[in-house]
């Protein structure tokens, strides 16, 4: 049984996705805590009303990044975690905490990457005139936003889009890939090939409209 440990800054709607669906599909896995670094983020609520254990590591409370990366690895560690997932963790992690989990740490992002990686992703994909946009489920490496990619999906930029209807579709597939990547390794479906990453049984990488 993999012990999942989630890491979240808000509402948490990917963490509520990955629990609902381990619960539904009765995954060979559990999520045994989530941890936010801010005390008001609202998926905190969804997980103590799922019995699953919930720790705040308020990163304003450390002097430097590297206090707040050890307080962070020390909670992680404490529940024996396999598999370190990032869901809306709007916090940079340092190099020696990202190789602490190396391969083992997933994380989603609301771009097709390697396009757009760090913020305001939506935005920036419509000043560019992109006709498609998505969402990237990877592996956490210590270059941000660049790991190697798990399961990729596609969304349609409309004529007249905003960035809160762009966000609002890439998110609905967010709710899709993740919980299906996660899916993946628990069940030991993924291979890494070089800096590649395959489904070990075949399954498309890539969810198309």
């Amino acid at each position: 049984m993999k012990r999942i440990v989630i890491l979240i800054s808000g509402r948490g709607s990917n963490m509520e996705a990955i629990v609902r669906q381990c619960e539904l599909e009765r995954w060979p896995a559990q999520v045994v805590a989530v941890i936010a670094n801010r005390p008001q983020a609202a998926g905190l609520r969804f997980a103590h009303a799922h019995g699953i254990a919930t720790v705040v590591v308020d990163h304003q409370a450390f002097a430097s990044r590297d206090a707040f990366d050890a307080a962070l690895a020390e909670t992680i560690d404490a529940q024996r975690a396999d598999l370190v997932l990032l869901a809306g963790f709007m916090r940079i992690l340092g190099a020696g905490f990202v190789r602490r989990y190396e391969g083992r740490m997933l994380n989603i992002h609301p771009s097709l990457l390697p396009a757009f990686p760090g913020l305001h992703t939506h935005r920036r994909a419509l000043e560019a005139g992109c006709k498609v946009s998505g969402a990237t489920v990877h592996f956490v490496t210590p270059d941000l936003d660049h790991g190697p990619i798990v399961l990729q999906s596609i969304v349609p930029v409309l004529p007249g889009d905003t960035e809160a209807a762009l966000a609002t579709r890439v998110l609905a597939t967010e709710h899709r890939i993740y919980p299906l990547a996660v899916s993946w390794f628990v069940r030991g479906q993924l291979r890494f090939d070089g800096a590649l990453v395959r489904q070990a049984d075949g399954a498309a990488q890539q969810l198309l409209p």
